[in-house]
């Protein structure tokens, strides 16, 4: 696999013949991150002839592109790979002035009840908590959303208490509901659709959280703030009755 260097920090490898992968750093920090966000801001403001998409993940952006186009293009470089790495390594020069977008903080209500929470009271006992305690352990934080992956919506956020962290379920379930919050590792999560899943599950939220019928199908994005609150059953299902009435919601 090829791999080439420009910036300290920064390494470029050949996926495909349509697609070059940026790593930026190693682990989930906050500066790795808001690098990768600088960086795909820049190149989207600034395209090159074939660029189709980028997909952000945790500590990589990669970059897929037309080769024809490429080979096709005044790029300066001897095959397409060559061409995308000199264009891309002009652009790490601007990271360090480039402003990331803001942020977007979300407050997502969630139900804990043991109907919702599946897995909530063998991971207390598991973690020497009492239930309030979980609870109140996993709605003090704030979290970024790192990356949306696995299925549409689903938003990995990381800034979890490490008191809080558990493997996932050595057998996944066949389908976990929609508006599931789950716990995998250092991360949390909510399942945005009816899935098949591996997370431990606290809770469910009554939003939803990917819908055909918005403007934006998603209602995270890699970047947004998510805090959680705590509701009852009660709140839980006015909220649903409201969300089901309104397609948009």
């Amino acid at each position: 696999m090829n791999t080439s260097t420009t910036n300290p920090g920064i390494k470029f490898y050949y996926l495909s013949e349509d697609a070059i992968t940026i790593k930026f750093g190693e682990g989930i920090h906050d500066e790795v991150f808001e690098r990768i966000v600088s960086f795909s801001q820049i190149l989207n403001n600034r395209p090159f002839p074939g660029l189709i998409t980028t997909v952000q993940a945790y500590v990589t952006l990669t970059i897929y592109y037309d080769p024809i186009l490429i080979s096709k293009s005044k790029m300066y470089g001897s095959n397409g790979y060559d061409k995308v790495v000199n264009y891309l390594t002009g652009l790490c020069s601007d990271l360090a002035n480039n402003l990331t977008k803001q942020s977007t903080h979300f407050k997502i209500p969630v139900c804990y009840d043991k109907e919702f929470g599946l897995d909530i009271e063998e991971l207390a006992e598991n973690k020497n908590l009492s239930l309030s305690e979980l609870i109140k352990l996993h709605t003090s934080q704030t979290y970024k959303v790192y990356m949306i992956g696995f299925i549409p919506g689903f938003a990995y956020m990381g800034g979890m208490d490490e008191r809080l962290s558990s493997p996932r379920k050595e057998v996944p379930r066949k389908a976990v509901p929609s508006g599931s919050v789950g716990i995998a590792g250092y991360q949390t999560g909510i399942y945005p659709l009816t899935s098949p899943g591996g997370w431990q599950i606290i809770g469910r939220t009554p939003l939803s959280l990917f819908s055909l019928t918005r403007k934006n199908p998603t209602l995270l994005e890699a970047g947004d703030l998510v805090s959680f609150e705590c509701i009852d059953r009660q709140t839980f299902q006015e909220l649903l009755d409201a969300r089901d009435a309104d397609q948009t919601y």
